[in-house]
Formats: structure tokens, C-alpha cells, sequence
């Protein structure tokens, strides 16, 4: 329901389960990790985080809202084709042409885009360890980085 958390059904199950053994073995250190998560999940054991993992994977994603805003729309041109001129990929070729994600790599689609946001900044700055991901996101612009986030939260 808040957008300081992300929306979990839907979200594909290996992704999950590697978020929760990364809470539980304080391997994802980013401030909201550390804050929230590393307690709650200290004491999961696997067969337990698999279990909770195909719950959440198996209830129906949240749709995302149609947004025609020129923020959006710019949005989907870095989700579609990149910013070659930066160095940023197309952040489908990861997460899928319409942000499903797929195995470790997450669904986007309907996320809150102030989530997405501050997902995207943490990569940048590194507050969030992924190199692929700081590779992708430390040359965008905090409008752009917004652009991205109201495009996902489209799908």
C-alpha cells in the first residue's frame, strides 16, 4: 500500500527468494534493507522463504495505470531503446518488453513509481550493491530517473 515498500504479488518467485536470503544473510545492505528487512527476515530459514516466495509470485500483479503524461512517454523511449548518448541500456532487455521481469530479474510492471525512483537512485549511488544495474542507471538525470518510474508504473 506505500510506496516505501514494493507491491510483492506477481513478483516473479526467484527474484524473491534471493531478496530474502540477501535480508537474511545482511547481503543487501541499501538503508531500507537494513531498516526494515534484516530483522524480519533473520530468522526465515530456505524452505520457508520458498514457501513465501510462490505465495507472493503466484497472486495476480497489480495492473498499472494509464499515464499519457509526457513524462510517461519519454519514460517508455529509455524503457524501450535506451539513452545511447549515456551509455543506458534499454531496460527492456532485461525486464521484458512490457517490465514482467523474468527469474532473478524483477517485475517492474505497476510498481509505485516513487518505489522505482528511489530503487533507481540507490543503483546510482551504490546505497544498493547490483554493478548491472549501477552500470544502467548512474548517467541518468533525476527527471529521467522519474521518466523511467511514471513509464513502469504504466505497465
Amino acid at each position: 500500500m506505500s510506496s516505501t515498500f514494493p507491491r510483492l504479488a506477481g513478483q516473479q518467485k526467484d527474484y524473491l527468494v534471493a531478496q530474502l536470503q540477501a535480508f537474511r544473510d545482511h547481503t543487501r545492505a541499501d538503508p531500507h534493507a537494513k531498516t526494515y528487512m534484516w530483522g524480519m527476515a533473520a530468522r526465515l530459514s530456505d524452505p520457508l522463504i520458498e514457501g513465501i516466495a510462490a505465495y507472493y509470485s503466484s497472486q495476480p500483479a497489480v495492473a498499472g495505470t494509464p499515464d499519457p503524461s509526457p513524462q510517461a512517454v519519454a519514460g517508455r523511449n529509455i524503457y524501450t531503446q535506451g539513452i545511447s548518448a549515456q551509455s543506458v541500456l534499454a531496460c527492456m532487455s532485461c525486464h521484458g518488453e512490457h517490465a514482467e521481469g523474468n527469474s532473478v530479474i524483477p517485475r517492474l510492471a505497476g510498481q509505485h513509481a516513487a518505489y522505482i525512483e528511489r530503487q533507481l537512485e540507490a543503483f546510482a549511488s551504490m546505497a544498493r550493491a547490483n554493478e548491472i544495474m549501477h552500470e544502467n542507471s548512474k548517467a541518468l538525470t533525476a527527471e529521467q530517473i522519474r521518466d523511467v518510474a511514471a513509464y513502469v508504473a504504466t505497465q
